[in-house]
């Protein structure tokens, strides 16, 4: 890696630029688009907002946040990648097999490992099921990275994000490494389409089901985590009107919903076999289903079977409150914390008026006026600096290796996969401005500013391909110098390499904003 100068000066001189930099405020053009070609700085702007960052490459199509990208982007998923990242991808297990077939083997290899005896040979055993996890993971967090660098459905992937969040589960737990991938995708197909099937995909997905042990949630040994939780965090949100009663209610029209790595159906009494329900590792099992009538949220449910789930989720997906919560999250995700109240409640009632149509909520939510005037004040969290950072540094070129990216989440507190309780990571500014936050920040943004950092070291080369970030660079000059406050671009001015340039750039406050 190619050494800032500045790595041998004090620290305290570094946090004097820094904190010189972070006086101003930041100007950023802000008008809404429509139709209409942007001003550089405003295209900057917009896609700092609606994708996963600004590139150094030539901009080419309609800008981000015109009314003819918008609705590209919510038209349909174009996946492609750049044939290097596209040959990573699909070189990896979780391309190659399907998931049951990974779930079935990791399980038959954990039990195999669990049954020696020889302590030396169980601890091998261990040690290779181990590995084998861990890879399917960071398979699906390298192919999460490459596709919030380079694909071009860019409003999905940052929704896929915001769905994974609110819908978080932990690799770490139990097998949930080996369907970690499978869950993100499932996420991705459903990004921009209605809330109620977003909703149903989530509750019919293993991984789901295994984090937050509804396959334990049975008749007369019920199990409240994922009822709690769907109420609570997925949907209605806290304080919104349902009772503790309500959760119990929705835990027994929960029982028997679980997850089967047996090829075989169980057996069942012949009343019961029409109303067994398998999917894949889905299983519906009605002998462990409560089949007394519920009264949930207002309405009575009588015991059927797993149509008792389908009417349950109709009852959460319609109900202001969820179009209310949703709404509040989204914007709070893209606008930063406290979104104008008036914009939530325009989201909320297209929400209710599409019937939850994602798609529809967010086109709301860009076309209002306080969207735009919100550009360039939401700070980013740390997936949006790392990532914008890279596709700004390295935009015109396919990294080879994810691993450096994601250590910096992991050292910025939110690594992929890796929250350990439901509610994700926070979506406000406060959990990630703090001073330790930003100093971790200021070194990364060294290492990303001095050079590669092993993003271009492919699996098993001794060294990187050569690779140094040029910010200083036409788009710079024609559309970012304009949007900086005076202190930052004299901050700027004093750099004495374009290492320490860079490093300076990445780490002015017009740069966490987006």
């Amino acid at each position: 890696m190619v050494r800032s100068a500045n790595r041998a000066r004090p620290s305290g001189l570094w946090t004097a630029r820094i904190g010189a930099a972070a006086i101003g405020a930041l100007a950023l053009a802000s008008t809404p688009l429509g139709a209409a070609q942007p001003n550089p700085a405003a295209r900057i702007a917009w896609a700092d907002r609606l994708t996963w960052g600004a590139t150094g490459a030539t901009p080419a199509g309609d800008p981000p946040g015109s009314d003819r990208w918008l609705a590209a982007q919510l038209a349909s998923a174009d996946t492609t990648l750049p044939p290097d990242a596209a040959a990573q991808v699909a070189a990896m297990r979780i391309t190659t097999e399907p998931l049951a077939a990974i779930v079935v083997e990791q399980d038959a290899a954990n039990r195999d490992s669990n049954a020696l005896t020889d302590p030396d040979q169980k601890k091998a055993a261990r040690d290779v099921y181990q590995k084998s996890m861990n890879a399917l993971a960071d398979e699906a967090r390298a192919r999460s990275v490459l596709r919030d660098l380079y694909a071009p459905d860019q409003l999905r992937e940052q929704m896929t994000w915001f769905w994974f969040d609110q819908f978080n589960v932990q690799a770490g737990k139990r097998d949930i490494r080996a369907m970690v991938g499978d869950y993100e995708d499932t996420l991705h197909a459903h990004a921009l389409g209605r809330f109620r099937d977003l909703l149903e995909a989530t509750l019919r997905h293993p991984a789901m089901l295994r984090y937050l042990d509804n396959d334990q949630n049975a008749a007369g040994k019920i199990n409240e985590n994922y009822a709690r939780e769907i109420m609570e965090l997925h949907t209605m949100g806290v304080g919104s009107g349902y009772s503790q009663a309500d959760v119990q209610e929705l835990a027994r029209i929960l029982t028997g919903v679980g997850v089967d790595l047996k090829p075989d159906a169980p057996r069942l009494k012949p009343a019961l076999q029409p109303l067994y329900v398998r999917a894949g590792l889905f299983e519906f099992n009605p002998a462990r289903h409560d089949f007394g009538d519920k009264h949930f949220l207002g309405h009575v449910i009588k015991g059927s079977g797993f149509d008792e789930v389908g009417q349950a989720l109709d009852l959460i997906a319609r109900a202001r409150a969820t179009a209310h919560h949703v709404s509040l999250r989204i914007a709070t995700y893209f606008m930063g914390d406290t979104p104008p109240p008036a914009v939530v409640d325009r989201m909320a009632a297209t929400f209710r008026r599409s019937d939850g149509d994602i798609g529809q909520v967010i086109r709301t939510m860009t076309r209002s006026p306080e969207f735009s005037a919100s550009l360039g004040r939401a700070f980013k969290d740390p997936i949006h600096y790392a990532v914008s950072a890279v596709r700004l540094a390295y935009g015109d070129r396919t990294i080879l290796n994810a691993q450096p990216l994601l250590n910096w989440l992991n050292r910025m507190g939110e690594g992929l996969y890796n929250h350990e309780t439901p509610d994700g990571y926070p979506l406000t500014s406060a959990a990630w401005s703090g001073p330790g936050q930003m100093a971790t920040r200021f070194d990364i943004a060294r290492q990303i500013g001095g050079g590669a950092a092993g993003l271009f070291r492919a699996s098993g080369a001794a060294a990187d391909r050569p690779a140094f970030p040029q910010l200083q660079n036409a788009l710079y000059y024609g559309a970012i110098a304009a949007t900086l406050a005076p202190a930052t671009r004299a901050t700027l001015s004093q750099a004495a390499s374009p290492q320490e340039w860079n490093a300076l750039f990445l780490s002015s406050p017009e740069f966490m904003r987006r």
